[in-house]
């Protein structure tokens, strides 16, 4: 996602320590040692970044293969605008500086290949307020997995090799944000869907782009088999289930993303938004989900894992699942319009 809502943007400030302290006496060789250089300030385009404190005192460069929380794409100075005298900016002004700033390297990395409404989000690795007021303007562009309540989601692998589409991994639950689809959560809490199966619609229909009516005439009869595969034949509709999918707009087809999501979710007790639901649904005699990525613990392993993807904004008109505003502002999706009854 490209120019988010102020309210859908992350933001992601440097800690405020510029090095990190050196262990031990300091001396080797009789030399002093020097303080190692926070990784972050010497990333270039893609290098991929980790880090588990909130501040990202702890930011270290790993493999792209690895887990990651940000994958750079470029770096850029921004002191021509902000002189050394300028505020720190606001939430609002970060994001401008991220459209400004950070669409076009992480475009011409991406060799503009780029899914508007796929998993990943461009956004900026700012410095933090200390940096900032010591004059401190060189920005890290770069993409980064965000989840539909704004949590940062881990991902593996580079993202110029990935697949963008907005997918999950079967058996993945997704929690209720207000009345919008929140962050993966443990099936055992309440939670909007709950995802049986992934559909490769090129595969399935052909190259070329399906419109959402032809998705929504294949996808009924896949989709109730494999919510039949995954739940072991259960009565959902007993339970107040129906089985649902994914559609994908020709932007995202155009960018290679041609994968949707089945998924099981409650009937909506009334128009005003989703319902929740508590517990699994999948059959307790199957064999168990193996985890490939232990920070997504109800992510099973696929060819190349992915990590959880974005739910983004749809611009209104369009025949993608509409968007809504949760609580705190924030723009996230409420997957699709099109449901279905699992028939015996």
């Amino acid at each position: 996602m490209i120019g988010a809502s102020v309210g859908g943007f992350l933001l992601l400030g440097l800690s405020a320590f510029t090095s990190w302290p050196v262990s031990g006496s300091g001396l080797v060789g009789g030399d002093t040692a020097k303080p190692t250089v926070n990784p972050a300030y010497e990333s270039e385009a893609a290098d991929c970044l980790n880090w588990a404190k909130p501040d990202l005192s702890d930011v270290k460069k790993v493999d792209c293969g690895n887990q990651h929380l940000f994958e750079v794409t470029g770096k850029v100075d921004i002191s021509a605008e902000y002189a050394k005298e300028a505020k720190y900016p606001a939430a609002t002004d970060w994001a401008k500086i991220s459209l400004d700033h950070c669409t076009k390297p992480s475009l011409d990395y991406l060799a503009g290949k780029f899914d508007p409404f796929g998993k990943y989000t461009v956004g900026p690795l700012n410095p933090g307020e200390q940096e900032w007021n010591a004059g401190f303007r060189t920005l890290r562009c770069g993409l980064q997995v965000v989840g539909p309540a704004g949590g940062l989601l881990p991902s593996f692998g580079t993202a110029k090799k990935q697949d963008q589409s907005d997918v999950y991994d079967p058996g993945v639950c997704l929690g209720l944000n207000g009345k919008s689809v929140g962050d993966p959560v443990d099936c055992a809490q309440p939670h909007t869907f709950e995802i049986v199966g992934v559909v490769d619609l090129a595969a399935t229909i052909g190259a070329d782009f399906p419109a959402p009516e032809k998705q929504d005439e294949v996808l009924p009869a896949t989709c109730d088999a494999m919510a039949a595969d995954y739940s072991g034949g259960a009565d959902l509709k007993s339970k107040g289930l129906v089985v649902t999918w994914d559609n994908r707009l020709p932007e995202s087809w155009a960018a290679g993303s041609h994968k949707v999501n089945c998924k099981i979710g409650a009937v909506p007790a009334d128009a005003s938004g989703l319902t929740a639901f508590a517990g699994s649904v999948r059959n307790p005699n199957a064999p168990p989900l193996t985890t490939s990525n232990p920070p997504q613990t109800t992510a099973v392993s696929q060819a190349e894992a992915t990590g959880a993807p974005l739910h983004s904004e749809v611009p209104s008109g369009s025949n993608a699942p509409s968007s809504s505003q949760n609580p705190s502002g924030s723009a996230t999706s409420t997957t699709s319009v099109t449901t279905t009854s699992k028939t015996s």
